[in-house]
């Protein structure tokens, strides 16, 4: 048999932790489809302003400071596209009166909103802001690209006033979303930036919150002395 002979080159301490370095980075990439808890991606693009009919151009400095929701949709002249927006437009006063700003956006461009808005009829009377992604930067850099498709899958991302995406809901494209639930995710959420207690599930303003920053540890392990799951579903 003859002698293995290969030279085994000693790895440096320098390559061992460039090495980890590197398997880390590669797994942080594969971990960061959720936007959750994190700074949302800086953009500009065109846009179609419905509210005055004018062309207009759109970035993420314009909601710095705002509560804001960017929401993709896979594209104009389709089937569930229309019933969503026309649904975020029906409540639009509501998002305004708690000082949410929304940002419709897909991979159309901003002449192809405008045709759309004006001929769709369930979109008279349209007030929202529709952003024009027709490269696809924007939708990529939310995760949220169907690049078989060049279209969006259905993301929608709450975003707080400190630029990070408190809440996030991706579909895929034939099902639409449910936009009373968002408006009560959003009441909820400004609610316990506002006063640091917690939101049990499916809370509403008047219900009973978790009031963990004055009472954590009578609270833990025994939550269902607090609140019943009668109160929790009513």
């Amino acid at each position: 048999m003859a002698c293995d002979t290969t030279k085994v080159t000693p790895v440096t301490e320098q390559e061992e932790r460039l090495a980890i370095e590197n398997y880390k980075n590669k797994e942080n990439k594969t971990m960061s489809s959720s936007m959750v808890l994190q700074k949302t991606p800086e953009f500009k693009m065109d846009a179609y302003d419905a509210k005055t009919g004018h062309y207009i151009s759109v970035s993420s400095e314009d909601y710095k400071g705002k509560w804001h929701v960017i929401c993709f949709y896979p594209a104009d002249f389709t089937f569930v596209c229309p019933t969503e927006i026309a649904a975020m437009n029906a409540k639009y006063n509501e998002f305004q009166e708690l000082g949410v700003e929304i940002l419709a956006i897909s991979t159309d461009t901003k002449f192809s909103h405008k045709r759309f808005v004006e001929t769709e009829p369930l979109l008279e009377g349209l007030k929202l802001t529709m952003g024009a992604d027709p490269k696809g930067d924007v939708t990529r850099a939310f995760g949220v690209m169907i690049e078989d498709e060049g279209m969006a899958l259905r993301g929608r991302f709450l975003i707080n006033p400190d630029g990070v995406c408190v809440a996030q809901e991706v579909q895929a494209p034939s099902v639409g979303r449910n936009v009373n639930e968002f408006l009560r995710q959003v009441k909820a959420w400004q609610h316990s930036g506002k006063t640091g207690e917690v939101c049990p599930a499916g809370w509403v303003p008047g219900k009973k919150t978790l009031p963990v920053n004055t009472e954590v540890e009578k609270m833990t392990g025994r939550v269902g002395d607090y609140i019943t799951i009668e109160e929790i579903l009513s």
